[in-house]
């Protein structure tokens, strides 16, 4: 089984934020592919089925992005997989608005959420769909300031065009002809 950790924060007060990216194009994929995300297991919210023929577990930490790794480490101990079988979508500040890129390995840049996986996997060794979000647009605006914001709406509605690139991405991983990163 893969699995699919989306990360961002929970609740209605970080829905539209640029955190949340990962959850929200996470979402967009899961109903593509007709899963249901209604399970509640790992402090996460779940959804299971088949895509491209590979059993997929979608997760969608209910901890606060800092703690995302908790949710992750559960599922992937739950289901004795090691974490060369987890794909995490989630936010990018390095890349414009609108870019997606698969990674695999490699540091946190920053972003808490994978800080917290690779602090409870132990290992770097995992695949990423990176969400482009872009920079603050001046100086005078902090990072966190910025993530925790809501997209604006024309950004909102243009998360939809991430979707083919992102699920691309995800089925090139999930059928072992990923690019190398």
């Amino acid at each position: 089984m893969k699995i699919v950790a989306c990360l961002g924060n929970p609740g209605k007060k970080y829905a539209r934020n640029r955190h949340n990216a990962g959850f929200i194009i996470g979402e967009m994929i899961a109903e593509q592919h007709s899963i249901a995300i209604k399970g509640n297991k790992f402090n996460a919210v779940t959804g299971a089925g088949k895509i491209c023929g590979e059993d997929v577990l979608f997760l969608f930490p209910m901890t606060f992005m800092n703690n995302s790794g908790e949710a992750v480490q559960g599922a992937l101990n739950f289901y004795r997989e090691p974490p060369a079988n987890l794909i995490v979508l989630h936010d990018e500040l390095e890349l414009p608005f609108g870019e997606v890129r698969l990674k695999f390995g490699g540091g946190h840049k920053g972003n808490n959420g994978i800080r917290s996986i690779l602090q409870h996997a132990g290992t770097a060794d995992f695949f990423r769909i990176r969400l482009g979000v872009g920079r603050p647009p001046s100086s005078d605006t902090g990072v966190a300031d910025y993530l925790l914001s809501n997209f604006p709406a024309d950004e909102y509605d243009a998360l939809r065009d991430m979707l083919p690139e992102a699920s691309e991405l995800l089925e090139s991983v999930l059928t072992g002809s990923a690019p190398p990163s």
